[in-house]
């Protein structure tokens, strides 16, 4: 029987970028904390993404990452579009919980999907990709550390 190690050290990993307790300090979800649907749609600028969009841009990966891994054909993301999908649509505090809760359930889908391979599955590549499925699972985690870091810092010019 395979040892599942690095899915469990994967899982680790990706746990820490979006929600365990982590060393390097506030993951995704903590980045996210407490802020109004007014703080997530405030721009520095009129042509720059928000934090509302970095949370459903993160979400909308996660399904991309998830697909990917299972193997499954083209489906649809729950929101209309792809990568950015420009938010607020409507600015209120139940669109802003719903956006979170869309994220938080990419989130166990995509940790679902990894918990369901084998090891020996690490190092295969998903169809038309130049990554393995570790790289893929690493740079999911490595994504998340990013824009948390962008959502750090616009919640730091949100309040010059």
């Amino acid at each position: 029987m395979e040892s599942n190690k690095e899915i469990h050290l994967l899982l680790q990993l990706v746990g820490e970028a979006y929600e365990k307790r982590a060393w390097q300090g506030t993951n995704l979800r903590g980045s996210i904390r407490g802020l109004t649907a007014q703080e997530a749609a405030w721009r520095p600028a009129p042509d720059r993404h928000n934090i509302w969009e970095i949370v459903v841009h993160a979400a909308y990966w996660k399904y991309i990452v998830r697909r990917r891994l299972l193997r499954e054909k083209k489906a649809s993301f729950p929101l209309k579009g792809s990568n950015w999908i420009k938010r607020p649509i409507v600015m209120s505090k139940n669109a802003w919980r719903e956006d979170i809760r869309l994220l938080n359930e990419m989130h166990r889908s995509m940790c679902e999907a990894i918990a369901l391979l084998k090891p020996s599955d690490l190092n295969l590549k998903p169809a038309g990709s130049k990554f393995t499925n570790a790289s893929i699972i690493s740079g999911i985690a490595c994504h998340d550390v990013y824009h948390t870091g962008q959502i750090q810092l616009l919640k730091r010019l949100m309040k010059q």
